[in-house]
């Protein structure tokens, strides 16, 4: 039987995803017509990014487009601009996903910084207000994988976490089911050795929205472990411990911890985690890994040892194309062609995770639904 922490994060869950209206499934075209889906509480489908395996990342049209495709959850990452208000971007480096670099009156703002212990060089959401982040225009991250999404570039602004709120409640509305929001802090060690942490805000923002209670449609996720410890005495909202597939914390290696993602996912390091969070996403290697020759290998035993400290299991992130999919699941050289994804989602499904992030929400959908 699941803890009581546990089981809080699961009725919210179920929450979502017995909703009465069907929600608008759609194949993976462009603006492609609804198909109704029954609804599978045991497993949630996250837009990771929105939908952006059709959108750019982290636009108001990607989140959208997610839960029009029927995902219960949409995820923002978060970062800070210069007058700390919250925005939706990959990264606080913005060269690769907006039009900066075609502003010329932004030209001396390019630089480079060290985050987390590597070097970057560009554009920075903590060097540009709000008012002049929102004269740039959202672009594809990864056009080579993705070039029909390049047909949207330059159309969207980049969001605040509030508009994204206010998107997640209108569409709730409109689709008579609720929408839940996934946001994920990025690098906030690095923003709060700026003197610009991103929690106050976050705390804030959802406090405002009304979404800081228990059984909101909320789960708020990082890479890092001291700033979820101190979330938990903040929000009354489910918390998920993010895990990489190598390298380590970034606040633990800069107080010199040796703990790495590898030990977070021993069950001792699942036991501590299980203190102050109610989750884990796992790089998705961790929970199926893979062959030596690239193709899906067996389940490793990391969601049974979770399940055994009352922890979800969402783990990240399933896209179609080959490029992502393994060996066995490719269809053809072509690495921007689909794959079997669905194949993939099968083998997850079985291995008992409880959610999923997807870039292609829809199949996720579907796989869910044919279960």
């Amino acid at each position: 039987m699941p803890s009581p922490i546990r089981g809080l994060a699961v009725a919210a869950l179920t929450t979502i995803a017995l909703a009465t209206a069907p929600a608008a499934a759609a194949p993976a075209l462009a603006d492609p017509a609804p198909q109704e889906h029954e609804a599978d509480e045991s497993v949630l489908v996250i837009g990771h990014r929105g939908a952006s395996g059709y959108r750019p990342e982290h636009t108001l049209a990607s989140y959208e487009l997610a839960a029009r495709m029927g995902a219960d959850y949409i995820e923002p990452d978060l970062v800070t601009t210069a007058d700390g208000v919250l925005v939706a971007r990959h990264e606080p480096e913005i060269g690769g996903t907006t039009d900066v670099a075609e502003h010329p009156e932004f030209a001396d703002r390019r630089t480079t910084k060290t985050i987390d212990g590597v070097e970057y060089t560009g554009w920075f959401t903590e060097d540009f207000t709000l008012a002049e982040l929102k004269t740039l225009r959202a672009v594809e991250r990864i056009p080579d994988i993705r070039q029909e999404n390049t047909i949207y570039d330059g159309r969207f602004e980049v969001p605040t976490f509030e508009e994204v709120l206010d998107l997640r409640e209108r569409l709730s509305k409109e689709l008579g089911r609720e929408i839940g929001v996934y946001p994920e802090t990025k690098h906030p060690s690095y923003f709060a050795s700026i003197d610009k942490p991103l929690e106050p805000a976050l705390v804030d923002t959802l406090t405002d929205a009304g979404l800081n209670r228990p059984i909101a449609p909320v789960f708020v996720q990082s890479f890092e472990t001291t700033n979820l410890r101190k979330l938990n005495d903040e929000l009354r909202v489910p918390l998920v411990q993010l895990v990489g597939g190598s390298g380590a914390p970034a606040d633990l290696e800069a107080i010199g911890d040796p703990r790495t993602y590898a030990d977070l996912v021993t069950p001792a390091g699942l036991a501590d985690i299980a203190t102050y969070a109610d989750g884990i996403g796992p790089d998705k290697n961790l929970v199926i890994g893979r062959e030596a020759d690239g193709s899906l290998g067996e389940p490793t035993s990391l969601v049974a040892d979770a399940h055994a400290e009352d922890l979800l299991v969402h783990p990240y992130t399933f896209r179609n194309e080959n490029e992502f999919l393994p060996a066995d699941l490719r269809s053809g050289a072509d690495d921007t062609a689909y794959g079997d994804i669905f194949a993939e989602y099968e083998a997850f499904f079985a291995a008992g995770v409880d959610g999923v992030f997807s870039d292609n929400p829809d199949t996720a959908v579907a796989a869910r639904a044919s279960r």
